[in-house]
C-alpha cells in the first residue's frame, strides 16, 4: 500500500500537475487511512471495502475532527480508489456512493475600507523593512493573490512600468493581475531604496527579504501582519488571507464583475468566487439595518 500511495501522488504531480502542499494533504490523508486499515488487519488494498472507509471516517468524527477535515480525508481517498481502479489494481472502486459529509459554509472574514486604511497606513517607511511591509500589505490588497503567491513573488515577476504583476498560483497556473497606482509606488520606492539595505547577498531573486537578507516566510509575514493589526487597533480576526478576502469583497460591492474576480483570485470554478456575493449580500443588509429607519 506504501508504494501504491507513492505511485499515487507521482500521479498527481507529474499528469495533474498539483502544488507542493496538496500532494503533502493527499499523502497524509493515505497514510493515516493506511495505519487504520492496519489496525483492522488489512494489509492489501484489495481486501478493503465500504465498510472500511465508512469507519475510517466515523473514527475521525468520534476523534472531533472538524467537518472540512473529514470532507478532504474522503476526497482523497476517493481519489487514491479511482487511481487504483485506472491503473488495473482494483476492479472495483468501494468508495463509490459514499456520501460526502456535508460542510458548513462559513462566510470568510472582511475589513471594512477603513479597517484597510488603518492597517495599510501602520508601516513606517523611513526604514527599509517599513518599506518592505508596506509593500507586501499594499500588493496583497492590491491583488488579492496568496500569501504563500506573495512570499513567493521573484523581483521579476512584477512589471511596475506596465503595472501588473505574474503569479504562478495552485497547480502552477500562471496568471496576470494588474496593480494600482499606490501599489506601484510603494513596490517601486522599496525596490529602490529599502530591498537594496536587506539583501545580504547579490544573487537573491526573491522579491520580499526577510532581515536575514533571504526570501520572506508565510511564517514571518503572518507576524508582520498581526502586528499592525494590533498597532491600528483592527479588533476583526487577522488572517494571512483577511486583505484576499477583503479585496475580492470590495470589488464586488464596487460592480466588479463576478468573472473578473474569479480570474484575479485564480479559482478554477466560480462556485468558489461566489462565496463573495454571499458576503456582499450580508453587508447590504447590516447596512439596511442601521440606516433604514423602518428596518
Amino acid at each position: 500500500m506504501d508504494m501504491l500511495i507513492d505511485h499515487f501522488t507521482h500521479f498527481l504531480a507529474v499528469e495533474k500537475g498539483l502544488a507542493a502542499n496538496t500532494l503533502e494533504s493527499y499523502q497524509r490523508d493515505l497514510v493515516m487511512y493506511n495505519a487504520y486499515l492496519r489496525e483492522q488487519g488489512i494489509s492489501q488494498i484489495q481486501d478493503t471495502t465500504r465498510s472500511h472507509i465508512s469507519g475510517y471516517l466515523l473514527m475521525l468524527k468520534e476523534k472531533g475532527r472538524a467537518t472540512a477535515t473529514i470532507s478532504r480525508n474522503m476526497a482523497s481517498i476517493r481519489a487514491f480508489y479511482q487511481f487504483l481502479v485506472r491503473d488495473k489494481h482494483l476492479e472495483h472502486d468501494p468508495s463509490i456512493h459514499l456520501e460526502t459529509p456535508k460542510m458548513e459554509k462559513r462566510l470568510p472574514k472582511v475589513l471594512s475600507i477603513q479597517e484597510v486604511e488603518m492597517l495599510l497606513e501602520g508601516p513606517k517607511v523611513n526604514t527599509a523593512p517599513g518599506m518592505r511591509d508596506k509593500g507586501m500589505l499594499e500588493l496583497l490588497y492590491a491583488t488579492g493573490i496568496r500569501v504563500s503567491e506573495l512570499v513567493s513573488l521573484d523581483i521579476g515577476d512584477v512589471n511596475l512600468d506596465m503595472g501588473f504583476l505574474k503569479c504562478m498560483g495552485k497547480g502552477s497556473k500562471e496568471r496576470m493581475i494588474p496593480l494600482g497606482s499606490i501599489a506601484i509606488d510603494v513596490v517601486r520606492r522599496y525596490i529602490e531604496q529599502g530591498r537594496p539595505k536587506l539583501l545580504k547577498q547579490g544573487n537573491d531573486h526573491a522579491l520580499f527579504l526577510n532581515h536575514l537578507g533571504k526570501r520572506m516566510t508565510r511564517q514571518g509575514f503572518w507576524k508582520i501582519i498581526k502586528k499592525y493589526a494590533v498597532q491600528a487597533g483592527v479588533r476583526a480576526e487577522i488572517t494571512p488571507h483577511t486583505l484576499r478576502h477583503s479585496f475580492a469583497t470590495h470589488l464586488l460591492e464596487n460592480g466588479a464583475d463576478l468573472r473578473s474576480v474569479q480570474e484575479m483570485l485564480g479559482h478554477a470554478d466560480i462556485s468558489t468566487t461566489q462565496i463573495y456575493t454571499h458576503v456582499t449580500k450580508t453587508r447590504i443588509k447590516d447596512v439596511y439595518a442601521k440606516s433604514h429607519p423602518r428596518a
